[in-house]
């Protein structure tokens, strides 16, 4: 047998049936502080859910799990029990691998239902390392607050995905028509109301075919959790996690556009500009990620010795292509950051470093700014929309000398 048949064997027909247990409530109830200025600010970190420690409690149901920004200080892989967690509606709490199917349809040459093993020998396997964000993350930052979970800036992570390419999976439709303009998705997540819309995604057909777009089974060399999608998800590293569609059900080919709820009316921000109370404007779907970047070796607000060295750490991601540079910003001053190695590829978390040779006084109003390959680069000042969607605002902390 070969090492890839082993390999799917653990991670699909292996798995088995995957099953959320009820949250674990510890005996004290912890809470952070997550600094939001437009509303309640504490989060409470339990109940733990099943394979999760120490995770922000946004809601229980659908679970919305946020990690602290604690989890980031070190390395650029978050682990599986830090990973944040999303779903817009509830999912199921029990999933069997082998009753599974993927339906594969619409604009194809002959619709197919495939087990997880049909899917898993569709072409080459092979993982990506890639930022998965959601498109709302530091929402609740917002100034003014505007609707919507009210997340630090912890709904982020950095994981390696497993599985195939999504191309693969379409190939075994047959030939996808000429007319195509669209792949759809849909999982097993259903409305908590009667009517309410079910979630579907769809990519253009030039990101659907893509060499790194994924029918992901792993994360960070794991069979899929329950939480996280089991037993498969869509991967298109580079956008935001709206369009990694968990627990995977239906691939549909579309010959026209998208007017299902959250392509054509929700997941959407302004073409230009807007201020509150503006109504009307033109609006595009969010998409790919921009750049952003934090300082994690400190919190705003702590102490640094004067007249001593300070190292400041963190990390950077590029959004949809990689880091080219980070600067450590302040009033009217910039200095260059030392970029660690680029080790997981384009879509991951690069860690950056930099020594300042002596605390002179307070570092105030502090952050570091990231630059792309493509040239794009964090804004000083926050580009407000109602939904919060795409925050990527240099985040400032302030460093009292003592």
């Amino acid at each position: 047998m070969t090492e890839r048949a082993l390999t799917r064997r653990a991670l699909i027909a292996g798995a088995g049936t995957a099953a959320l247990a009820a949250p674990a409530v510890a005996s004290l109830s912890g809470m952070i502080d997550l600094g939001l200025p437009g509303g309640p600010s504490l989060r409470p970190t339990t109940p733990d859910f099943p394979g999760k420690s120490g995770m922000i409690v946004q809601r229980i149901r659908p679970p919305l799990l946020e990690a602290p920004m604690a989890v980031f200080r070190e390395g650029t892989i978050t682990p599986n029990a830090q990973h944040f967690v999303r779903w817009n509606w509830a999912m199921p709490t029990e999933v069997k691998a082998g009753a599974h199917r993927v339906a594969v349809g619409g604009a194809v040459g002959k619709p197919v239902s495939l087990t997880l093993d049909q899917i898993a020998a569709a072409g080459e396997q092979l993982s990506i390392v890639a930022v998965n964000q959601c498109a709302g993350n530091g929402r609740g930052l917002s100034q003014p607050r505007v609707t919507g979970t009210q997340w630090g800036n912890g709904a982020m992570a950095c994981a390696k995905w497993t599985g195939v390419r999504l191309r693969d999976v379409l190939a075994l439709a047959g030939d996808i028509a000429p007319q195509a303009r669209r792949v759809r998705f849909a999982g097993l997540d259903v409305p908590l109301t009667d009517g309410a819309p079910q979630f579907i995604k769809s990519v253009p057909m030039d990101i659907a075919l893509r060499d790194d777009v994924l029918v992901a089974w792993a994360m960070n060399d794991e069979p899929l959790s329950i939480l996280h999608g089991f037993p498969l998800r869509i991967v298109v590293p580079g956008w935001f996690s709206t369009y990694w569609v968990k627990m995977l059900s239906t691939i549909e080919v579309l010959t026209g556009e998208d007017e299902s709820h959250y392509m054509a009316e929700t997941y959407r921000f302004p073409t230009a500009p807007v201020a509150p109370g503006d109504k009307d404007f033109p609006t595009v779907p969010i998409t790919a990620m921009p750049p952003r970047s934090f300082i994690t070796s400190h919190a705003d607000g702590d102490t640094v010795a004067l007249g001593e060295p300070v190292t400041l750490e963190g990390f950077a991601f590029g959004g949809d292509c990689g880091v080219e540079r980070v600067d450590l910003v302040g009033k009217g001053w910039e200095i260059p950051c030392e970029l660690g190695p680029q080790e997981h590829g384009p879509y991951a978390f690069r860690r950056w470093r930099l020594t300042l040779p002596q605390v002179a006084g307070d570092l105030a109003e502090i952050g570091v700014r990231a630059a792309n390959t493509k040239g794009a680069v964090q804004p000083d000042a926050l580009v407000w929309n109602p939904s919060g969607y795409a925050r990527n605002v240099i985040e400032r902390i302030t460093l009292r000398a003592s």
